[in-house]
Parts: C-alpha cells; structure tokens; sequence
C-alpha cells in the first residue's frame, strides 16, 4: 500500500535537498504542528500520522462508496486527489529454487487543491503540480538494494512537452525516466494490465542492480471493501482500491554482477486518495498473500486512531476464481508475535493470523529482517512466508509492509 508524501529527508546531498524544498507537500487547510511542514508531521507519527497522510484533504476530491470503478481508464492517474500509487512487489526464485523479492512503485502526489492536470502548452514540465516519485528493490539472501528517483510533470502526453513521468491508461503505460511497466497486450477489448512489461535498472555503490519481467494475469482484477471503495478507520474516510493478484512472472534479474533467470508470482495494487488516515493514526502493516490453494489474502492494520478506536483491521480473502469476501475484526484477527531490528528500527517480523470462516491459523514470518527501504519516505518492505501456525506445514509466500516505525 504506502505511500503518500516526501518528508524525511534522506542524505543525498544539496541537490536533492533543493528538490525536496521545491517540492513540499502543500496543505493550507493545517495549521502547522510540532514536527510539522505546512502543517504535514514529518516525523513519521503525531497529529498528521504516517508521512502526512493524515493530514487535511481539504479542497481534494475524496474516496467514496458512490464512486465506482472503470477500466481501463482507472488505470491512469487521478489528479483530482492528492495522492496515488502503481505498486508491484514478486515473490521470485532462480532456477535453483532460491528465493528473490522485487519491488516497484509509481507515486503521485498533488501540491495544492484545484490545480489543473496539466501545464499550459509551451510551459516547462516543473509548472506542473503533480509530484511523481518511483522506488525500486531487489533482495536476495542478505542482500538488499534499494534506490529511488523523482520528477514533476502532469504525467500525461503533451505535445510539445517532454514528460519525464506519468501514466496513460490506454495503452497502459506507467514510467519515470527509464524505468517503466508497460502493458504488452494488443487486444483493445482485453484489460489492459492482463500481460506487463517491467523494466528499471540502477547503481549503487555494490555496482547495477535491476530487472526486466514480463507478467501474465491468471485471474480477473480485484475491488476491494465496497466495490473499490476501503475505508481505513471508524470515521469513515478510506480510499478507492484494487488490485491484480494473480501474476504469473518470468525473466531476468541483474545483482551482483549477475543475471539470474527468475519466475514466481507477482501482485500489482492501486490506490488513490485525498486523506488515507485519520489524525490519530500513525502507520500501517499491510500484507498481500499468495496461499498454495491458489486462495490470495489482502489484510491490514492501521495502528491508532484516538482513545475510542483501537487499530482498524480490514482486508479481502480472494477465492482461486477472483471472488471476493471483504473482512472486518469480526473475520480476521492479526497479532505481532516476534521483534527485530532493521537499521535502528524495531519492527515485527512475526505474526499469528486467524481466517476463522476459512479455518485458517496461519503464521507469517518475514525472511529476512534487513528489508528497511532508506528512502525519502522510509519504511520496512519484504517476502515473507506463510506456514500452519500448528503443524508448521507451508501454505504460501507473499509481501509485508509497515510503516511508521
């Protein structure tokens, strides 16, 4: 899920500190707080919760039950709400059955209410008030790479305009600089996303590290809560949500000085919004599962909420044929069990969920701890597995993300 603004600044250096400067989430409707920029808590936690994601959405269209999904035009962006995501992790293995994670994201995010889409023809892509932020990670064993990358622009094609990032929605097409996920399908009457293209390559200081996929849909695309509408609190406000699950993945990985043929399963989510949390949450533990009876689970807990809301426990259980049951804190219970550290943080890297209709008690224990994502916005992303929380027998694999650490 993540996701949101840019607020804790990462130690790249003076340029990317005048970007960031220049870029600042814009939110008029808050008075600032402690901790606060143009009243967004930059703290990771307090009034504004998670990377300001509980921050007024003031002047914003907002997420609603009475919005209903349409494809493939959802699949582009949405520049009425302050922010978005394009968000792909994979569980993979090479030919010798190790495993490997990967992740991509697409970020958008609005500077200020009411901006037009769109800069007038002849302006320079930086008169545009749309935010685009892309990370990327490949992990293997203790290894894990992580970099990211950012740009401003409307995000659509203009002419006369280069866009360094953006979204179209027919054909599908998502990018930022080089990398991109492109659909490869040529069937107009087909959806968009069935079959992808993923492409991103960087370099840090171990040398290249990237990625070149192709994904194949097993399955229908998913709506989540209220036919694409979750709420995340008990005061009501949430955000419009779907996903595709069920990715198959072939092609190529580039880490430590290797290519490596990979294949495994894959899970895309989108997700837009004006204010995804309340003022009293401060982040959120979100899983995407890919159980062996071909079953997939969404879960997530947003932690707080005030003194009359506990955390909010949401999620979808998704049968092998797509069919979707939404579940509540009456259908799902999830419960850290185990603590590390990753860089400095201390993070639950084992949980105990309960599916009690499906008489399921599963335990989902992350592979490796170490999978902190040091970027702008910082937060803890890996694979984790999923076993019988009785008989320890496996029962899947999948992807973990918390924030607010």
């Amino acid at each position: 899920m993540l996701k949101g603004g840019l607020f804790n600044l990462p130690r790249r250096g003076v340029p990317l500190l005048c970007m960031l400067l220049l870029l600042g989430a814009c939110d008029p409707a808050s008075e600032p707080d402690n901790g606060a920029v143009n009243g967004t808590d930059v703290s990771g936690g307090g009034r504004a919760g998670f990377a300001g994601l509980g921050a007024s959405g003031q002047g914003y269209t907002h997420a609603s039950p009475a919005i209903r999904l349409d494809f493939p035009e959802d699949h582009g962006p949405h520049p009425d709400f302050r922010i978005e995501w394009w968000y792909l992790t994979a569980n993979l293995e090479d030919k010798h059955g190790e495993p490997l994670g990967m992740q991509w994201t697409l970020f958008r995010q609005a500077q200020q209410p009411g901006a037009p889409d769109a800069p007038d023809a002849g302006a320079e892509p930086w008169a545009a008030d749309q935010l685009w932020m892309a990370h990327m990670a490949l992990s293997r064993g203790e290894s894990h790479r992580v970099a990211e990358r950012f740009a401003r622009g409307s995000g659509v094609p203009l002419p006369g305009i280069a866009q360094q990032a953006g979204v179209t929605a027919r054909p599908f097409h998502a990018w930022l600089d080089d990398w991109r996920l492109e659909s490869l399908s040529t069937d107009s009457g087909g959806d968009a996303l069935d079959r992808l293209r993923l492409t991103a390559r960087a370099e840090d200081e171990n040398g290249p590290f990237g990625y070149q996929l192709e994904l194949e849909a097993e399955g229908p695309l998913v709506r989540h809560g209220i036919q694409g509408f979750s709420q995340k609190s008990a005061d009501g406000q949430g955000s419009m949500y779907y996903s595709q699950p069920f990715y198959r993945v072939r092609g190529e990985v580039m880490l430590d000085q290797e290519r490596v043929a990979v294949r495994g399963r894959a899970w895309l989510d989108r997700e837009w919004s004006s204010q995804l949390l309340s003022a009293g949450q401060t982040g959120w533990d979100w899983f995407s599962l890919h159980l062996d009876s071909g079953a997939r689970l969404m879960a997530f807990r947003l932690r707080g909420g005030g003194a009359n809301h506990g955390d909010y426990l949401s999620g979808s259980w998704i049968t092998p044929e797509g069919e979707v049951t939404p579940l509540n804190a009456a259908r799902l219970t999830l419960v850290p069990q185990a603590f590390a550290d990753a860089a400095g943080h201390r993070v639950p890297v084992r949980w105990r969920l309960t599916l009690p209709e499906q008489q399921l008690d599963l335990e989902i224990a992350a592979r490796h701890a170490n999978r902190w994502m040091n970027t702008s916005v910082s937060y803890w992303e890996g694979a984790v597995s999923v076993t019988d929380a009785t008989s320890g027998a496996p029962r899947g694999q999948g992807y973990l993300e918390m924030t607010g650490y």
